[in-house]
């Protein structure tokens, strides 16, 4: 129930989406009797709509879940990297036939590289279907198919394809690694996912090595600077929206060790 539930007002609640939902709303009350104040609404959500499409307003969001983290001291060698889904479409890669990766394709292509660095971990994948309607195919499926491609041997490949959000990536995992104390295991997911996913693991007892990857920001002065394309600024606002509520509803239902879990 907590999935569906997150799941559908997560997209609801998120900006741009709410952005076009208060304008749609602003826009309707000018045919009521509630016109002034519906000229009100559709006059804010329009300025509000602009300003983050074409200024950088939304690092706002974004610096603070992106610096976090900071990438670790990988002097000792890994027990093993725990790879989180989300960087790959299921349904076009069944359809294709060949991986379909997103934006956050670096959740899989970094993880080949360490894997090369430390020729003794682990590699581990943590991915079902996020989807309310699954495809054939499991994020796992497609992480498979990418690593075959990319050379990496079947024997060092682990994959847990039954979660559907970060929660059940993070409990599943943990059930298929059994880790031991001692044991170091580096976390793979995108920088803004990260805050969540520590808090996460953190919470059901399984110390992780965070290794964000996937950084949306340069980090410096110039990110709160300049222009911005409107499907890119969009695209950014989204997700970050989308970890700032989960960070929040996470918290509230007791799912993670913090509302902001830091180093």
């Amino acid at each position: 129930m907590f999935f569906v539930i997150a799941k559908t007002l997560g997209v609801m609640a998120q900006a741009p989406q709410i952005f076009f939902e208060l304008l749609a709303v602003g826009v309707a009350l000018l045919w009521t009797r509630w016109r002034r104040a519906g000229r009100t609404l559709a006059t804010t959500m329009t300025i509000v709509i602009v300003l983050f499409a074409v200024t950088p307003l939304a690092m706002i969001f974004v610096r603070p879940l992106e610096d976090r983290f900071p990438h670790p001291d990988l002097t000792t060698a890994p027990t093993g990297i725990i790879v989180l889904g989300g960087a790959m479409d299921e349904g076009v890669t069944r359809a294709r036939k060949t991986p379909a990766l997103n934006d956050a394709a670096e959740r899989l292509t970094e993880p080949v590289a360490l894997l090369r660095r430390y020729p003794d971990a682990r590699l581990v994948f943590s991915g079902g279907s996020g989807r309310l309607n699954p495809a054939a195919w499991t994020e796992s499926d497609v992480a498979r198919m990418l690593w075959q491609s990319l050379g990496v041997p079947d024997q060092r490949m682990s994959f847990e394809d039954r979660s559907r959000d970060t929660w059940e990536n993070a409990v599943f995992t943990k059930e298929l690694v059994k880790p031991k104390p001692g044991e170091r295991w580096l976390l793979v997911t995108s920088a803004m996912h990260m805050p969540r996913s520590v808090g996460i693991f953190r919470k059901i007892g399984f110390d992780v090595v965070p290794y964000p990857v996937d950084y949306q920001t340069g980090g410096g002065r110039g990110d709160f600077f300049g222009f911005r394309r409107p499907g890119e600024a969009f695209r950014v606002l989204e997700t970050a929206s989308h970890e700032w509520i989960g960070l929040v509803s996470y918290w509230l239902s007791g799912k993670t060790s913090a509302l902001f879990p830091g180093p």
